[in-house]
């Protein structure tokens, strides 16, 4: 008996193990069967399902800490789960393969299907970093007990626990004190702070104007820039450049160094999704979308991994898959060098090695992936190359020149050797990537003024000048790229230099964590960049420092890690939540006077209608519609994924007409299948704590339904 973790995964092992009958929920074959979780098929209950009593917020009745945590699986995947319950109940399996993915999360989905369903059969792991068939045949020839991987488990379960206790508790009592609803989150929340700092940095900018000098000199045909020191007067600069203007320059000092930049190491997850943010401004989850669609495709090896190197053994495999990506992509073959040496480092591969494609790009029609996906697995494709290829080789040269008594300096840098670069560049042009070079961090190595004629005692005579305008910069916002890097390093200046993971989140949590600021509404997406709103910054104005603070994250982060390698006590990480939430508890009852009406009341506004859970008003938000109650869940969002397929956000109007009806007549919706707008009714359906949305086409006063017509 085995579960992956989805459908398409066990379709690929079903294959490999000849299971080949099809089942209600499953695939059957003469020596087992295959079966599969739709991610997550069962979540922690809601403190209701403890005590009736948690059904009304109350900052009384906290903290909720369950003595005894329940799982609870969601509707819709009832019918699935019922499957497994039953097959791993049934007497003719000698054991059950957890085939979910090989991480902290996929022991987690396998684990609370396990648990609930109350087998005792035992269990096995399938462990592999490919979906190639052979890598499935291995890892079933070397099956693992489950025992092997209770620290693994262990430390699922308490980076679980430890959300749905920051959550909940935090949640319901920061709403509570402040009458208004906030979202509280273990690791969101700290993320959110990077963000509202950044802003406050932008917002407290003072802005300086500076003037510059330029000599422009003619050399062999080309103008060399040399510039002054800054000037705070426009007087002063203009002075320097009437003095200097046709007068005679000197090069007093010259200094000429040839410089390498090493090849880049290969992908881990987060410099993949770095990097395609800043070429293609794919977000992280996108990123991650199609490097996991690539590997259950036998594209590319294991997505969510924190390394950089293959292992010891894997020279070989490196020499092939290199070969097969410059068969494939033969633009990848620009610096013929190979040093595959470098790529190796057992000591630094933990779970999983770096992301590098398959042999089996060789033998897939790509024709039918789309563009992200083609663009990330050439990503994934180049960087292997890359890393394999010589060093970029370049010479910098800096210039001192003196002109009528004041210095100037000039610099400039010349390509000697492209070397991996060469690959890259063909691998932009390939993908027609659109970098910004401000974020580039390969922009240091790019051309710049040739000043290869400079000479030390060199005399250029006459020179012209002009004199530019320029204004101090503040500090950029992040974009999810800068974001991403700043997630990773969060903390590490106040950990020891070999502590091994520093940050928020992991590789296989931060996108989802920046997507839910966003569907929170406590940040939006700007182009590439990411923005804290006025509520994410009202959040964080209210948050105490610990709860809001990258170094007691980033801390609990390296303590689940120490969890995984038997390092540390998974009861002590869990003393150490709940003594936090008490603190947090504490503060938040003194809370008192004035600062509780930080957020004002609901009085002054109009209500849109009437929460069709509760009957309490619903009012409008700058990113949501929102019940009143604040023991309520109801909320409807602008932007949300239905309604953003079809080019629309939830406005006023819409809104009003599905509380008072349930439905809505909305225009110009978009069909990106037919490339043409029509109009339908938007039927909205509370289910399972959420709006769940539908169409209904109106039709033509003679009975025919209303067609789309062109953009």
């Amino acid at each position: 008996m085995v579960i992956a973790e989805k459908p398409s995964v066990a379709r690929t092992i079903a294959q490999v193990l000849v299971c080949e009958d099809k089942r209600d929920g499953y695939l059957e074959g003469p020596d087992g069967a295959v079966s599969w979780c739709f991610g997550h098929l069962a979540e922690y209950a809601m403190p209701e399902a403890y005590d009736e009593r948690y059904r009304k917020w109350s900052l009384e009745a906290l903290p909720i800490i369950p003595e005894k945590w329940k799982l609870e699986v969601t509707e819709d995947k009832a019918k699935q789960f019922k499957t497994l319950k039953d097959l791993l109940n049934r007497k003719e399996f000698s054991y059950v393969v957890n085939a979910c993915d090989a991480g902290r999360e996929g022991e987690l989905i396998f684990n609370r299907v396990y648990e609930l369903s109350g087998s005792r059969m035992p269990v096995k792991r399938l462990w592999i970093s490919s979906m190639e068939d052979n890598a499935i045949r291995e890892g079933f020839r070397t099956l693992k007990s489950a025992d092997e991987y209770r620290n693994l488990a262990d430390a699922s379960v308490c980076r679980a626990q430890a959300d749905w206790l920051v959550g909940m508790n935090a949640s319901r009592a920061f709403t509570k004190v402040y009458d208004y609803r906030l979202s509280v989150g273990r690791v969101q929340t700290p993320t959110l702070a990077m963000l509202a700092d950044r802003e406050a940095a932008i917002g407290g900018f003072q802005k300086e104007q500076y003037f510059i000098t330029h000599l422009l000199i003619d050399s062999h045909e080309k103008t060399i820039d040399a510039v002054s020191e800054h000037f705070t007067s426009r007087e002063e600069a203009n002075r320097l450049a009437g003095m200097c203007e046709g007068r005679n320059a000197l090069v007093t000092s010259l200094d000429r160094q040839t410089k390498t930049a090493a090849p880049p190491k290969l992908y881990d997850l987060t410099t993949l999704q770095r990097d395609a943010n800043r070429l293609f401004g794919y977000t992280a989850a996108k990123t991650l979308e199609c490097a996991q669609t690539l590997y259950e495709n036998k594209l590319i090896t294991y997505p969510r991994t924190d390394s950089n190197y293959l292992t010891d053994d894997m020279e070989q495999t490196a020499r092939n898959v290199i070969a097969a990506s410059k068969e494939v992509f033969p633009f990848l073959a620009a610096d013929p060098a190979e040093e595959t040496g470098r790529l190796l480092n057992s000591k630094k591969v933990s779970d999983h090695h770096a992301i590098i494609p398959t042999v089996e790009i060789r033998n897939a029609d790509l024709s039918g992936r789309s563009v992200e996906e083609k663009n990330v697995l050439i990503m994934v494709a180049a960087r292997l190359v890359c890393a394999a290829g010589r060093p970029h080789v370049y010479e910098t040269v800096k210039a001192a020149l003196q002109c009528c008594g004041y210095s100037f300096s000039a610099s400039g840098r010349s390509v000697k050797e492209p070397g991996w670069k060469a690959i890259e560049e063909a691998m932009r042009k390939q993908c027609r990537a659109d970098a910004e070079s401000e974020t580039d961090d390969l922009s240091v190595v790019s051309d710049g003024q040739d000043l290869s004629a400079l000479y030390q005692g060199a005399s250029f005579s006459p020179v012209h000048t002009k004199v530019s305008e320029h204004w101090t910069q503040p500090p950029k916002r992040y974009t999810e790229d800068t974001l991403l890097a700043a997630m990773e390093r969060a903390g590490s200046s106040d950990m020891e230099a070999d502590v091994e993971r520093k940050g928020l989140g992991t590789p296989a949590t931060r996108a989802s964590i920046i997507d839910k600021l966003i569907q929170s509404g406590y940040a939006v997406r700007k182009k590439k960049q990411v923005i804290a709103t006025d509520a994410g910054r009202q959040l964080i104005s209210v948050m105490p420092e610990y709860l809001k603070s990258v170094k007691m994250t980033a801390d609990w982060e390296n303590q689940l890690l120490m969890i995984e390698r038997g390092q540390y006590d998974n009861r002590t990480f869990m003393n150490g939540i709940t003594g936090m939430l008490q603190r947090m508890l504490e503060e938040c009852r003194q809370i008192e006077g004035d600062e509780r009406n930080r957020f004002g009341t609901h009085k002054e506004r109009e209500a849109i209608g009437t929460c069709p859970v509760c009957g309490s008003p619903v009012y409008e938000g700058k990113q949501n519609f929102y019940c009143s109650n604040r023991d309520c869940r109801f909320v409807l969002w602008k932007e949300n994924r239905y309604l953003e397929r079809m080019q629309k956000k939830l406005d006023a109007g819409m809104a009003k007409d599905l509380l008072a009806k349930g439905r809505t007549r909305v225009k110009d919706l978009y069909s990106a299948k037919k490339d043409k707008l029509f109009t339908a009714d938007l039927l909205m359906e509370w289910k399972d704590g959420r709006a769940m949305f539908s169409l209904d086409f109106p039709k033509t006063s003679g009975g025919r339904q209303r067609g789309a017509r062109s953009r």
